[in-house]
């Protein structure tokens, strides 16, 4: 397990979703010592030096060009600002980060598809808690630098990625295929499927057990400069 822990203090980071939905996410990054603001206001987010797309429902099915298929708790008006958001911070090449829809927002917003409902469903959706399960990291990715080849993560889903993006590549899979891990091959863009912010307790790792989300919240902040 990689350690990055040389990110800037200074740094402050956008959480662009709905405040009754981000309390775990704001806990992650009160632990990490870093400034953020949960925000809908798109021109607020200049001043961010960092992106985090959180979790959540379901994507609009005609952002990706399909009809209703099993989509729901779909929030058109979250959609377009969450979108947009990732826009401007594309443009200003600034890092971002998506957990579970938001790895999934990442994906159509560079031309991917959505999986909206999948046959795995058993192995990866919320009941009860958390599902657990292994997932491989491809070589190279910033998933193998930070876990290694093998991990367990936790998954609470019933959607998944299809056919990636433009520019996306592939970092991590589940065994039975399901896309956990995407980066992209120019920007400083991660998403991942499970949910980092749910695996913050030291206590919980273990080399045959969950690892611990910090040291992906960690990595994504040491690529946060702050703004000038």
């Amino acid at each position: 397990m990689r350690q990055y822990d040389s990110y800037s203090t200074g740094i402050k980071i956008a959480i662009v979703g709905r405040n009754k939905d981000t309390a775990n996410y704001e806990n992650a990054l009160k632990e990490m010592g870093v400034r953020y603001t949960v925000t809908m206001d798109l021109g607020r987010l200049s001043g961010y030096d960092g992106l985090l797309l959180p979790g959540g429902g379901d994507i609009t099915p005609a952002f990706f060009g399909q009809k209703n298929q099993g989509s729901r708790n779909i929030d058109i008006e979250l959609d377009i600002i969450q979108l947009q958001a990732l826009d401007l911070f594309v443009k200003w090449e600034r890092p971002v980060l998506g957990i579970c829809k938001g790895m999934q927002v990442i994906n159509v917003f560079f031309g991917g598809t959505i999986i909206q409902h999948i046959r795995e469903l058993s192995r990866h959706a919320w009941e009860n808690g958390d599902k657990m399960h292994t997932a491989s990291a491809q070589a190279g990715s910033f998933l193998e630098n930070l876990y290694g080849e093998h991990m367990t993560v936790n998954s609470a889903h019933h959607q998944a990625i299809g056919k990636l993006g433009q520019g996306l590549c592939m970092a991590q899979t589940a065994e039975d295929g399901i896309i956990e891990g995407i980066s992209h091959d120019r920007l400083p863009l991660l998403g991942v499927q499970w949910h980092p912010e749910r695996l913050f307790s030291t206590s919980v790792y273990t080399t045959d057990g969950p690892s611990n989300g910090k040291v992906l919240f960690s990595y994504f902040l040491s690529l946060c400069s702050p703004c000038l």
